[in-house]
């Protein structure tokens, strides 16, 4: 990696910089500033409240946070992350991103900070000696907003609306292919793996899927990054992109499906046994994160919004399962080779933190393998159709089933569920305030 200052001076067409981090609900919170200044944040970082890590989807405090009055609001310190400056290619002037992740003052972790969770859970593989190898799919809508009636926007080639949904239609893509080869060459730039595109079920839906990572903190970052890039850029195209989870009734919903293999010290994967069958690591495994989803559906499904997807039928799982190449299930285990056999977690929508869902996973996948946990037996058929264990279906059960969760506990620091609970708690009473149209609104440019 070039250094921050390396790669400005390579680039001295960038003028001003952003300084972020990511806070609970997946928000970029940070300054700008001149990139004259780029020397002293890179060695120094930057200072600014650890409650802005704990804001709600508005961007308000908490309330009833420790973190405000109560301990003086005090300062956490913001210091780049291994990836350096990355440019930001859909504002229309020369502008680069520098991520951050918060401390507190006497250099310890900040506790709140979702890419430090996920930190906190990698650390614990590498001490046995594991590594995850992650990679995720992201669904997102392209959508003309410009009216109160949401719709697929014109092409930029044909001036027509697609009418209706196409799935794996080249003629699809094709449509907006400017957009997607900027999004590509921005991809590039930014250095986030994305590779293969398709047009999805719903009306100007897509999935791009970015490539496997043998570091679990950069393929979180990627899709952090990817989400603020999709989105910044189909504003400069003059449309919104949305990974909201479900933007349309009748169509759809976006999900963030994440695949996940093992590797231990001789870079050999544990879950591989050389049949379609697995090892027995894997299955304990996909049994901590079968156990792990209701305490956790809050973290895969985090707004009001999100619970529209979980619905039966809708492509989105409902049943907590399992099975070999099923697409009904919360967690398959994809067809292929032995070599590449890996799990697919499926429960996520678009519209999570990258960076907790993935410590959700991992985590839970981890405390299987230590416990040994044993997986019920691989469903077939049609999960919908079946009678199976169901995750919270609602936004105030799966709230008040993670604050509760020893689970949980074992996987995030306790600051962070109580950080992440009330968060929650005060969106639950203020959205519910909002009408229909409002409640899109809020999350259609957001999440």
């Amino acid at each position: 990696m070039i250094s921050p200052h390396g790669w400005l001076a390579q680039n001295p067409h960038i003028k001003t910089i952003r300084v972020a981090a990511t806070d609970l609900n997946g928000q970029a919170r940070g300054k700008r500033m001149s990139a004259r200044y780029a020397d002293k944040v890179e060695t120094e970082g930057t200072r600014f409240p650890l409650s802005v890590l704990n804001l709600d989807i508005w961007g308000e405090d908490i309330e009833d946070s420790p973190l405000v009055f109560e301990s003086g609001d005090q300062d956490g310190v913001l210091l780049p992350t291994e990836r350096g400056f990355v440019p930001m290619p859909w504002l229309e002037s020369a502008t680069a991103l520098l991520p951050m992740w918060m401390f507190k003052e006497d250099g310890q972790p900040f506790d709140g900070d979702p890419r430090q969770a996920l930190a906190r859970v990698l650390e614990r593989y590498k001490a046995k000696g594991l590594t995850p190898v992650v990679a995720t799919e992201l669904e997102f809508y392209l959508i003309d907003d410009s009216s109160r009636q949401l719709r697929v926007p014109r092409s930029p080639r044909s001036g027509k609306r697609r009418p209706g949904a196409e799935t794996l239609a080249l003629r699809a893509l094709d449509a907006f292919d400017l957009f997607f080869t900027d999004l590509y060459d921005a991809c590039e730039a930014m250095d986030i793996p994305a590779d293969t595109a398709i047009s999805e079920a719903g009306l100007g839906q897509f999935e791009i899927n970015l490539v496997y990572s043998p570091d679990a903190l950069k393929a979180a970052d990627d899709a952090w990054l990817f989400k603020l890039l999709v989105k910044g850029l189909a504003r400069k195209h003059g449309f919104a992109a949305s990974f909201m989870a479900k933007p349309y009734d009748e169509y759809a919903g976006n999900g963030m499906h994440t695949h996940f293999s093992m590797l231990d010290e001789t870079g050999e994967n544990i879950f591989d046994d050389g049949s379609t069958a697995g090892t027995d690591m894997m299955r304990h495994a996909i049994a901590g994160c079968l156990a792990a989803i209701p305490d956790s559906t809050i973290l895969f499904a985090p707004h009001g919004n999100s619970y529209d997807r979980l619905v039966p039928g809708s492509h989105a799982p409902t049943r907590i399962c399992w099975g070999y190449d099923n697409r009904t299930a919360a967690v398959r285990v994809p067809g292929g080779s032995h070599k590449a056999r890996r799990i697919e977690h499926r429960v996520s929508g678009g519209d999570v933190n990258p960076h907790l869902m993935i410590a959700a996973i991992l985590g839970a996948a981890l405390i299987g393998m230590e416990d040994k946990m044993k997986a019920p037996p691989p469903i077939t058929g049609n999960a919908y159709a079946q009678t199976l264990p169901e995750m919270p279906g609602d936004w105030g059960t799966a709230i008040d089933t993670f604050a509760a969760s020893p689970l949980m506990k074992r996987i995030f620091p306790e600051e962070l569920v109580r950080n992440l609970t009330l968060t929650k708690r005060q969106e639950v009473r203020d959205w519910t305030e909002l009408s229909p149209e409002e409640q899109v609104e809020l999350y259609l440019d957001t999440v």
